[in-house]
C-alpha cells in the first residue's frame, strides 16, 4: 500500500470532538439529522471503498447530500475529520472476551487488529498515537488486561503491547501491498509465478544457489505460492509470544530468587521521575 502518512487535525479541536465535548445542534429541518457520527461514518465508508486519497469534505457532503460548507459546523477539516475515523474504527474491536491464558488473549488481540487494518486499509496510512480518544484509551486498557498480573512492570506491559501490536501493523502493511501488487498487474501471486516461472528457471542456474532453491521448492509446494500472508502472519506471531514468553518466565524467576525486589522496569527502579537513572 502506498506510504502515505495523512497529518493529524489540530490537536484542542480534534479532542474536543473525540470526547464529544461540544457538538451543534443539527438545523436540517424535516430532513436527517446532520451529525459529527453521520460525517464520520460517509467519510470511512468512501475511504474503505477508494482511500484516504479520494476522501475530501466536498465528496463527504456529496454523499450526505448537503452543502461542504455544512460539514465544517460540525467538522473543521479533513485532518479532524481523519482522527475521528481513526477512533470510530477502533469501536469495532470486540474487547468483551477475556477468557483464556495470557498467550490465548495476545493472539486473539493480534488478529483483531489484522482483521480491523484489512477492513479499514487506510488506517495503516494515518498517524494519530498522540490523539487519545475513548476507543483507543478502550482498546490500550483491554490490551494491557491481556498480560496484567503476569508480574512485568507497567513499563514492561506497555512494551509488549506495543510490541505486538508493531508486528501486526508491519505484516497487515506488507500484505495489503501484495494485495496491491495483484490488482494493479491483474495477477495474484499464483498466476503471476505460473507466468513467468519458465523465464526466471531460463535465467537462473539453481546449482549456484542450492539452498535458495531448496527452500524455495519446499515453499512453493507448501503454499501453492511464493508467500503465503495468513501462514506468515501466524508464525511471526508465535515467534514474538515466544519472546513473550521468556520475559514472563525471567520475571517470574526473579521474583522467586527474591521476592522483596521491585520489578524491573518498575518506578522503584529508576527513583521518583520513573526515568533510568544517570
Amino acid at each position: 500500500m502506498p506510504p502515505q502518512h495523512n497529518k493529524s487535525g489540530d490537536p484542542a479541536r480534534s479532542l474536543a470532538l473525540l470526547w464529544r465535548t461540544q457538538e451543534p445542534a443539527s438545523r436540517r429541518r424535516g430532513k436527517p439529522e446532520l451529525s459529527v457520527d453521520r460525517i464520520v461514518v460517509a467519510a470511512t465508508e468512501i475511504a474503505d471503498a477508494e482511500g484516504l486519497a479520494a476522501l475530501s469534505m466536498r465528496r463527504v457532503a456529496e454523499a450526505l447530500g448537503v452543502g461542504t460548507m455544512s460539514l465544517y459546523t460540525y467538522v473543521p477539516g479533513k485532518g479532524e475529520l481523519i482522527d475521528l475515523m481513526v477512533d470510530a474504527a477502533y469501536a469495532d474491536l470486540d474487547s468483551g472476551d477475556r477468557s483464556g491464558g495470557w498467550r490465548e488473549r495476545l493472539r486473539r488481540i493480534a488478529n483483531a487488529n489484522r482483521d480491523l487494518y484489512i477492513r479499514h486499509p487506510w488506517m495503516l496510512q494515518t498517524i494519530t498515537t498522540r490523539l487519545l480518544g475513548p476507543n483507543l484509551i478502550a482498546k490500550y486498557d483491554h490490551e494491557l488486561s491481556a498480560i496484567d498480573g503476569l508480574g512485568l512492570s507497567e513499563v514492561e506491559m506497555d512494551s509488549t503491547v506495543n510490541l505486538v501490536n508493531g508486528y501486526v501493523e508491519s505484516t497487515t502493511r506488507q500484505t495489503l501491498g501484495a494485495e496491491q501488487v495483484a490488482r494493479e498487474s491483474g495477477m495474484d501471486d499464483e498466476q503471476w509465478w505460473r507466468t513467468y516461472n519458465p523465464l526466471l528457471a531460463a535465467l537462473i542456474d539453481d546449482s549456484q544457489y542450492p539452498v535458495a532453491s531448496r527452500v524455495g521448492s519446499a515453499v512453493g509446494a507448501a503454499h501453492q505460492a511464493v508467500y503465503d500472508p495468513d501462514h506468515e502472519f501466524s508464525f511471526g506471531l508465535e515467534r514474538v509470544l515466544d519472546g513473550v514468553q521468556v520475559l514472563v518466565d525471567t520475571r517470574s524467576a526473579e521474583r522467586s530468587a527474591d521476592p522483596a525486589a521491585p520489578a524491573a522496569g518498575s518506578p522503584e527502579t529508576y527513583g521518583s521521575t520513573a526515568r533510568p537513572a544517570t
